[in-house]
């Protein structure tokens, strides 16, 4: 079922100065910030070559990347995604082993301008799982 690791999620305090580690000290390839506001985040990608790292920023108040600062106000890994082929055959199968998805249990359109899910951390070891359809 699963795919290629497809990134993984920091959130960050300062999206700005987050990136320009990556960039600046790392040489890394930052792209540009992306508001989301149906998902509460504006996010860099940074290519890596093999995948990808997602920085994240709460965009306003109630963005569930402000309630993680505010417990890790240094910011810190929040979510591993991983690729399917079919994600509403994906979801069916993991509803039907007893796994949460969270939200509506309806894939919303991600960053990528493609379906994504997110699965309840407590089902898989602590870890917060997004799955992205490719």
């Amino acid at each position: 079922m699963l795919g290629r690791l497809n990134h993984v999620a920091i959130a960050v305090p300062d999206l700005t100065a987050a990136s320009a580690v990556y960039r600046d000290t790392l040489g890394a390839n930052v792209g540009a910030p992306q508001a989301l506001p149906e998902h509460g985040v504006t996010v860099v990608f940074i290519d890596v070559g093999n995948t990808k790292i997602e920085l994240l920023e709460p965009l306003g108040e109630g963005s569930p990347i402000a309630a993680f600062l505010a417990k890790s106000p240094s910011g810190g890994m929040h979510h591993v995604c991983y690729e399917v082929d079919d994600i509403l055959a994906a979801r069916d199968r993991l509803k039907a082993t007893g796994a949460r998805v969270l939200g509506d249990g309806n894939p919303k359109i991600g960053a990528h301008g493609k379906p994504v899910l997110f699965l309840h951390p407590k089902d898989f070891q602590g870890t917060l799982v997004e799955l992205e359809q490719v």
